[in-house]
């Protein structure tokens, strides 16, 4: 049995908390482009590696900057001036046992392929230009993927959280994004981009959404056309809260608030492609959703990236998803808790199922009812180290989602 912390914490659950604000960045947004990127990039390169040698070698695909191209918007289709420009960076294995590998190669398509299955307007070939930065690995963070054991050693020190349940704030927040970004939902008002930010602030009760989205040029025939459009938009959000949600006293939408009539183009929320991506905002891993999907403020956070990071021995990614289905199972097999937090840290060359420090933090209902299922939450969590082998094959597959 490892040596497993765990302690009641003594605080308000922060559903309880007065005040409450938490973001999420949608698929179009620019932050999210990186991080997504990176990781398919990963994902891909890792199947490469195991179908060529049948394991995978070191690589760290983790570090991207989307710089924003320039337009010129137009009521019925702009133009874009300059394109956007990818930047993919850090290390990966370029050659093993004589065998070189298209690592570049495999990273470009990738982004192209990305660009064109997820943003319906981009065109990855002309509308984005890229630059592969990527470096071979170094000798001593490569031979840790030459060692033959089963549970490869870490091959960083790094400290993350995890946590359960999410709130209902935090829960409208994610499932609004998503229903923004839904298939149905463009169907029904394809005007509308994917580039979208979800912003919400709970006072008691009474909940605040201010939601950005980017609206396509070529599909708005004037500024009268986008309010009455943006009109329409606010009351279909209102009947999806209506039938969905009913945690809150109030709750009030806003809609692209630096909007002003009068302005004409100057005063809409307009892009060529969707995303503003290609004329207003860069991008860069790292600074979109963490990996349960939201930006929580009121919620201890690690300072690991995890897309792009390899997923079998770089614990900034291993850990930062391991810590919130850690949480989850246990939020879900122990009764009577409010709140509960992972904290694992490991230490690099160390095994990954072997962290430094693995503590449990707990708010229960009743304080005095921790005692009798300590037991039971440390099994849970010695439970999870010893599959995380398994666990790592769900990260190599995409099965587990890192934004």
């Amino acid at each position: 049995m490892q040596n497993i912390i765990v302690e009641k914490l003594h605080s308000i659950p922060v559903s309880e908390q007065r005040i409450e604000i938490v973001e999420r960045k949608g698929i179009g947004h620019p932050d999210t482009i990186c991080d997504s990127i990176m990781n398919q990039i990963s994902i891909n390169l890792s199947h490469t590696y195991l179908k060529k040698y049948g394991l995978i070698l070191h690589h760290n695909i983790d570090k991207a900057l989307l710089s924003a191209g320039e337009t010129i918007n137009r009521f019925g289709g702009g133009t874009i001036t300059k394109p956007m420009k990818l930047i993919i960076g850090d290390r990966a294995t370029f050659a093993f046992q004589g065998i070189e590998i298209p690592v570049d190669e495999i990273a470009l398509d990738t982004a192209k392929k990305w660009f064109k299955e997820n943003l319906r307007f981009v065109d990855p070939e002309k509308d984005v230009k890229y630059q592969i930065e990527l470096k071979p690995s170094s000798p001593a963070l490569s031979n840790i993927f030459m060692r033959t054991s089963r549970i490869l050693p870490s091959n960083d020190t790094s400290a993350v959280v995890g946590y359960a349940p999410l709130t209902p704030t935090e829960k409208i927040v994610y499932e609004i994004e998503n229903f923004l970004n839904s298939k149905d939902f463009k169907k029904e008002f394809p005007e509308t981009g994917e580039d979208i930010k979800v912003m919400g602030c709970r006072s008691n009760s009474n909940l605040d959404l201010t939601i950005a989205m980017a609206f396509v040029d070529r599909l708005v025939e004037s500024e009268n056309y986008y309010f009455r459009k943006k009109e329409e938009i606010l009351e279909r959000l209102k009947e999806f809260i209506r039938d969905n949600y009913n945690e809150f006293e109030n709750i009030t939408i806003y809609l692209n608030t630096l909007d002003e009539k009068g302005k004409g183009l100057d005063g809409l929320f307009l892009t060529v492609t969707g995303t503003c991506a290609d004329s207003a905002d860069s991008g860069q891993v790292g600074r979109g959703n963490r990996v349960n999907g939201v930006i929580s403020l009121s919620r201890p956070t690690g300072n690991e990236a995890a897309a792009g990071k390899n997923p079998v021995a770089h614990v900034g990614k291993i850990y930062n998803l391991l810590s919130f289905k850690i949480a989850n199972e246990i939020y879900n097999r122990i009764p009577r808790i409010k709140e509960v937090y992972v904290w694992l840290l490991s230490q690099i060359g160390v095994p990954i199922d072997k962290p430094k420090i693995s503590a449990v933090q707990v708010i229960p209902e009743n304080y005095n009812e921790l005692e009798s299922a300590k037991e039971e939450i440390r099994n849970i969590v010695s439970g999870e180290l010893e599959q995380i082998d398994k666990f790592c094959m769900k990260l190599v597959n995409g099965e587990v989602s890192v934004c």
